[in-house]
This record gives C-alpha cells, structure tokens and sequence, in this order.
C-alpha cells in the first residue's frame, strides 16, 4: 500500500509498504478514507517538532472504515492518542495526558496510508457523518477540549488568540457554550475567513487597543491557539479579574508574566492537551445537528499521490486554508 512518509525534514514522498492483513489481540484494523492534515504535519515537514524521529507515516486526523469483525464497513473517527492505561493520568480518567502517551502520526506511524490497526477502544463510530466530516472531528475535539478545561458559559466574554484550524475549532466551541467570541490574529486573511466560514466578526489586531467600553474590565478567558510565547504573554493583560488563560498551544521554552498583576487577578492558567472521549461524542453530535459548519471548513481535498509535489506550497503558504483532507 502506499503511505505519506516524512523523510526528514522538508522531504515529504509517498513510499510502497506492506498492507496489514492482522491486528494484535484488542486491536482492529481500518480503512483509512480521509486524513487531515494538520499544524503538527507541516512543523514536522519543518522539521521543528521535538518529539519526532524519521522516517515518519504522517497523518493522525482520521476517519475509517471497519475492516473485521462485527462493525465491517462501519464509518469510525479515530482517536491517535494511545494511551498506556496504567499511569495517573490514566487511572485518574485523563489518558489525554498519559505520562507515556504515542500519538499516531507523531510517537509512531500514523494513518496516512490505505490501512491500520488501532485499539478498539479507539474508534468512535460516526453514524450521521460523511467521511470529510470524520476527518475533522479530532482537530475540533482539540477546542472542544479546551474550552470544556475553561469552563466558560452564557455571557462570559471570550478571546481566542490565533485564528488558524484550532483556533477556529476553540472560537466554534466557545461560542456554542454562549460566550462572546472574539477572535485575534496577524493575518488578516485568516481574519476574513473566520468572518465568511463561520459568522464572527469580533475581530481584532495584535496591538489594537481593544480594552474599551464593554471590553473594559477584560475577558473571562483568553484562549491560546498561537505556539508564540509573545502572544501568549501579551494575553495576561487581556484577562479580567478572575480570568482564566488556556494554553491551547504549546510553546518551547519559558513563559512570563507579572506575578502581582496575575495574583491580584486570582487568574488561572490551564493547560489543554488532546481531547477526551466526551470531547470527540460532543464534536460528532455537534456536526451531525449542524452546529458546526464543518463542510466549509475544507479548504481543498487532495490524492495522495499528488500530495509529495503540493506539500511544500501548503506548508510555506497557510493563510487561505483552514483545512486539507487527503484521500489515500
């Protein structure tokens, strides 16, 4: 079968391996029908992901089709996070956060080929979606996860820094839970389809002086989707007193901020990794009722076998795609 190798960075090409004809005992095998790609795919195309040895199968937003057993042909997402089940984390209902968690894609080989086995307990069925929109509900999970961790509701005031894929996922969700969504980003195309595809228009600059009239006192929660650690620093002032900060992104090295300015907030910083499986039912009955506009949001879906001479286009110019679906 053919499968979407990153071969070190900056060499992406489509390599022959052998099809799985059996899977380990708790473990099934799928047809992959649709990979999205990912911020995650094109850092490791840059080479700037720090988990990451090559060769690497990319591909770890997925949707599927049941090759055996009793749900053959059964349309499935799947969740990429394999979890050991025995740490903390796991024994505290949090796999999302395993102390030694491999995610597909990532850890190890991902689902950008024809077929894999994964754990059983790590397909969801997807009765009411189309393939494309399986595809998305693992990105999508990522904000639904995050703003479930912020725990904002009716009237709170919202802001998401970031207006790529998980941002927008992040925005989607706040607003479905009755915040007022605001959004920032440097581009201002990124700016404009958050506008077109999805009806905001609480839009905003870096540096634009946006604490006035209503905004006054701050926001109720400042969502992270950036991977800047100036972005993230520039949204503590942002907060209102009793606000609280998701670090949706994750950033390399160290975070600053003013300790008296944070305390007199009795602010908080949470963290957000991955999804639960409570986040990816929300996403799937979400999308299934329409609350979502998740067709809109593929920006274009692509062969794999065309996909080696467009990868490094996608990668260098982002600004316009909010997401890229891959047929194998």
């Amino acid at each position: 079968m053919d499968c979407g190798i990153c071969l070190k960075p900056g060499r992406f090409d489509v390599v022959s391996r052998p099809r799985p004809t059996e899977a380990p005992e708790g473990w099934v095998l799928v047809d992959i029908a649709a990979i999205g790609i990912c911020g995650t795919d094109y850092h490791i195309f840059e080479g700037k992901h720090p988990y990451l040895e090559y060769p690497r199968v990319i591909g770890h937003e997925l949707s599927a089709h049941v090759a055996s057993g009793p749900d053959t042909g059964r349309l499935v997402v799947v969740n990429p996070y394999l979890s050991c089940g025995t740490c903390r984390a796991c024994r505290r209902g949090k796999p999302n956060c395993c102390a030694s968690i491999a995610v597909l894609g990532v850890h190890r080989d991902g689902g950008m080929c024809a077929r894999i086995a994964v754990p059983v307990g790590n397909l969801y069925p997807a009765d009411g979606l189309s393939v494309r929109q399986a595809a998305m509900v693992e990105f999508l999970a990522i904000g639904a996860h995050a703003v479930a961790r912020s725990g904002v509701g009716k009237g709170d005031l919202a802001l998401v820094t970031g207006a790529g894929p998980i941002g927008l996922g992040t925005a989607l969700f706040a607003r479905l839970a009755g915040a007022e969504v605001h959004l920032m980003d440097l581009s201002d195309e990124r700016l404009a389809l958050a506008r077109r595809l999805c009806g905001f228009d609480r839009l905003h600059r870096p540096g634009d002086d946006i604490l006035t009239g209503d905004l006054a006192e701050g926001f109720d929660a400042v969502f992270d989707a950036t991977g800047s650690a100036r972005a993230i620093e520039a949204g503590f002032p942002l907060l209102a007193h009793g606000g609280t900060t998701v670090l949706v992104s994750v950033v390399k090295g160290d975070i600053g901020f003013s300790d008296a300015e944070f305390h007199k907030r009795e602010a908080r910083i949470v963290g957000s990794r991955n999804a639960l499986r409570s986040d990816f039912d929300r996403v799937i009955a979400a999308i299934r009722e329409g609350l979502i506009p998740a067709d809109a949001l593929v920006s274009d879906v692509v062969a794999l076998a065309d996909l080696p001479a467009r990868f490094p286009a996608l990668v260098h110019d982002r600004n316009d795609i909010v997401k890229i679906l891959v047929t194998p």
